[in-house]
């Protein structure tokens, strides 16, 4: 959107693989499709989608099949535009070496995959501040010239979002944030006695708000450190709770809703804290796999609160959560959030549109009309 109010002078096209990713581009961007952009909708083959109805049960069978079904749309581009690293086929396994890709990164986490040596896989890397661009260098290998720092887009969707209050009746609404990898999440372990601690102290409420990709597959499987673990279900009884309220994986587990709405964060290895930390609030972490966390960089946000163990000292952290982020964390996570996030008055995404452009005004198109898609 930003780099077509900018004028940008060459195709814009932004490219969508699932049904509710289409549903949402055409929301946000509103009239821009059909006239400044292009939406196209990519599908995989039948034979793609019988697979998919097996391995997907496990492993992101779609993601993958999605680029060998749809080579000819690729081969058709200029620029490829990407939050993800999968992509990156297109160059490795089906040699599109005349595509230059620019990845947009999602988040501003701290886990090791978001800087391994894929990261130097790609043409450019946008990125949100100095945290990301200094580790990109060191352990991922990209040269400074390949990375532009552009704040974080995501938070001008956000700026004008009112904060929501769910669950009034409740003091503190608690966030419980769980990622959905096996030997990082809290959840496989400890997830259920957190759910229980909640029963047991109606005055904090509790919205149980997963990475999306929980609870997406029968199985878990990562990829970073091979693990795989089943999510389960959630027990009736806490589906009657008047100071709960869960959702896996709607519209309001994406945008900001909850991390803007609530009083305290309590969570393990999501990103999503330093969104939280948008507005600097009590934060609790979960270590439920005894990480030998500290000075380690992947667990750099859990400086932002208090560190438990077990969910037996899940009140006791939320009776002290407040008193403690005032005396000691709350200077922490502004000096954390400035280090993640380099914002300025020019909204992010009109910097990261025109560092877009900058990368494409200094490559020459392999085509007279340059072609640029988002996915």
């Amino acid at each position: 959107m930003a780099l077509a109010n900018g004028g940008f002078d060459g195709e814009i096209i932004v490219a969508t693989t699932t049904h509710a990713m289409a549903r949402e581009v055409r929301r946000i961007a509103g009239d821009l499709i059909g006239t400044r952009i292009e939406h196209v909708e990519l599908h995989p083959s039948g034979w793609s989608r019988s697979l998919d109805a097996v391995l997907g049960k496990i492993i992101p069978a779609h993601k993958l099949l999605i680029y060998s079904d749809n080579l000819d749309f690729f081969h058709s581009l200029d620029v490829l535009v990407v939050a993800e690293k999968t992509s990156l086929l297109l160059k490795s396994r089906y040699g599109l070496n005349n595509l230059a890709i620019i990845h947009t990164r999602h988040g501003a986490g701290d886990r090791a995959i978001g800087f391994n040596k894929a990261s130097a896989g790609f043409d450019h890397v946008l990125c949100s501040g100095p945290k990301i661009r200094d580790r990109l260098i060191q352990e991922a290998g990209l040269a400074p010239e390949a990375i532009t720092v552009v704040g974080y887009p995501k938070f001008d969707l956000a700026r004008d979002k009112p904060a929501h209050r769910f669950l009034p009746t409740c003091e503190k609404v608690v966030l419980y944030n769980p990622h959905p990898s096996p030997h990082l999440s809290s959840w496989y372990r400890h997830g259920i006695q957190v759910l229980d601690t909640f029963l047991d102290y109606p005055r904090h409420g509790l919205i149980f708000a997963p990475h999306v990709m929980l609870f997406e597959r029968n199985f878990v499987v990562t990829i970073d450190k091979l693990t795989i673990d089943r999510p389960g279900a959630i027990p009736q009884r806490f589906l009657r709770g008047d100071n709960m309220q869960f959702d896996l994986g709607s519209r309001a587990s994406t945008d900001m809703t909850y991390t803007l709405a609530a009083d305290i964060y309590l969570g393990d290895a999501s990103s999503q804290v330093y969104e939280f930390l948008l507005n600097p609030r009590p934060c609790i972490f979960l270590n439920s796999h005894r990480h030998a966390w500290e000075g380690d960089p992947n667990f750099l946000h859990w400086q932002a609160g208090e560190v438990i163990v077990d969910p037996g000292q899940l009140p006791g952290a939320l009776a002290r959560a407040h008193d403690l982020h005032e005396t000691r964390y709350r200077a922490v996570q502004e000096e954390m959030f400035a280090q993640s996030f380099d914002l300025s008055p020019l909204p992010s995404s009109v910097r990261a549109a025109n560092a877009i452009a900058d990368f494409v005004q200094g490559r020459k198109p392999t085509r007279s009309h340059l072609r640029l898609v988002g996915t």
